[in-house]
């Protein structure tokens, strides 16, 4: 693949994610060359392309890090499998970075399959990373160790998602979850990556119960563990959030809202405004972060355990609660936007993502007046402009 062209976007709003006011940007090369209140015409010979954006609001690129790229579900069959999903599902939703998964089925859907659309994403334009595992225990790993898939694995940035406080779980011990967590926190140390324990919560009564004994009785930092669906019952998450009050900064873990569709959080606390509650209750605000569950299977199930009805999960809520958040429960961009960009990248030890700086990647989504993505830009490409879609994946 050429490289990217050189663009020179001016006038924009920037919110980097802390606002800018109008600025222009010079991308070239996959990264973000230079920016200032004036950029200057480059010589004709460069071929730079320039874009009038005359205020536009320019935001960096949404980092999701809970995302079925082979697709989820399989627990109503194989019928009930979820397709996996397109580049345009996550580019037209803003979407520049992506984190892969495996959720209820490690079984038909596998750590090689993962693997291969993760590079696959690269290929056609984003930047794709991936954990390790699924829901069960012993981890369903690549090459038959957590930490080897960390060494050995590029795009491998931990485990996850781990299911505890589920009746899909292998219903996890103390003594088994802290056996994973170090040895994710080790190939992190290792490697230099997330190192990270990504886990899904279900709606069983123990909630956190274990991720609060896994901090108390353990020497690991608080980093490790990441939970996630935590606002999928009220109770969770108060849960979570007096977890985050008090204390030690650097022995409050991060926690991840979903931006569930609608039609799916009957039962819990929609993002926007569990993001709202979070800051407004002045709770730690480098500690959340949110993410989508696309191509995920939202079930709903029975007295018995048995799939009633399920929808599936959507990149474009990520934008939704943004939305939402902003103009509706009327919180400042600048204050929201860090749980979509910035304190994901930093979970996931990604310092050129999440922020629009000089020599960070070049990964931008230029907003229209209601927030809607008119233009997204991933490693100095076009991937939408106009609000049209201009580059596919090749099964488009």
């Amino acid at each position: 693949m050429s490289p990217p062209p050189l663009s020179l976007l001016r006038g924009a709003s920037l919110f980097a994610p802390e606002p800018l006011g109008r600025c222009d940007l010079l991308c070239g090369g996959g990264r973000i060359l230079a920016i200032a209140k004036h950029l200057p015409e480059l010589p004709p010979e460069l071929g730079t392309e320039v874009i009038e954006l005359e205020g536009a609001t320019v935001i960096p690129g949404l980092l999701d890090a809970h995302v079925h790229v082979t697709g989820g579900g399989g627990e109503a069959g194989p019928a009930s499998r979820v397709p996996p999903l397109r580049l345009e599902d996550l580019s037209a939703a803003g979407v520049t970075t992506v984190v892969g998964l495996l959720g209820t089925d490690g079984t038909t859907r596998t750590m090689r399959e993962l693997v291969a659309r993760t590079y696959g994403l690269r290929e056609e334009g984003l930047s794709a990373y991936c954990w390790t595992g699924s829901y069960e225990l012993p981890v369903k790993t690549l090459t038959g160790s957590v930490r080897d898939d960390m060494a050995f694995v590029e795009p491998i940035v931990g485990v996850g998602e781990l299911a505890i406080s589920d009746h899909r779980s292998s219903q996890p011990t103390l003594d088994e979850l802290l056996r994973v967590a170090a040895d994710v926190h080790v190939g992190g140390m290792m490697t230099g990556k997330a190192g990270v324990l990504h886990l899904h919560l279900g709606d069983g009564e123990r909630g956190l119960e274990l991720v609060r004994r896994a901090m108390a009785s353990s020497e690991l930092p608080a980093r490790v563990f990441h939970p996630t669906h935590v606002n999928r019952r009220e109770e969770l998450w108060a849960e979570a959030r007096a977890l985050a009050r008090g204390g030690d900064l650097a022995r409050i873990p991060c926690v991840d809202v979903t931006a569930f569709p609608p039609e799916d959080d009957d039962d819990g606390v929609p993002a926007a405004e569990a993001i709202a509650a979070w800051l407004r209750e002045g709770l730690p605000p480098t500690r959340l972060t949110c993410s989508s569950d696309g191509g995920g299977c939202m079930p709903c199930f029975d007295a018995e355990g048995r799939i009633a009805s399920f929808g599936v999960g959507r990149a474009t809520t990520l934008l939704q609660t943004l939305r939402r958040a902003v103009t509706e429960l009327e919180l400042p961009l600048a204050a929201v936007l860090p749980a979509f960009t910035r304190n994901v990248a930093d979970l996931l030890r990604l310092p050129a993502k999440g922020r629009l700086a000089v020599g960070s990647d070049a990964d931008l989504v230029v907003l229209d007046a209601d927030l809607a993505p008119r233009g997204v830009l991933a490693r100095g490409r076009w991937l939408v402009r106009e609000g049209e879609i201009v580059h596919r994946g090749p099964f488009a």
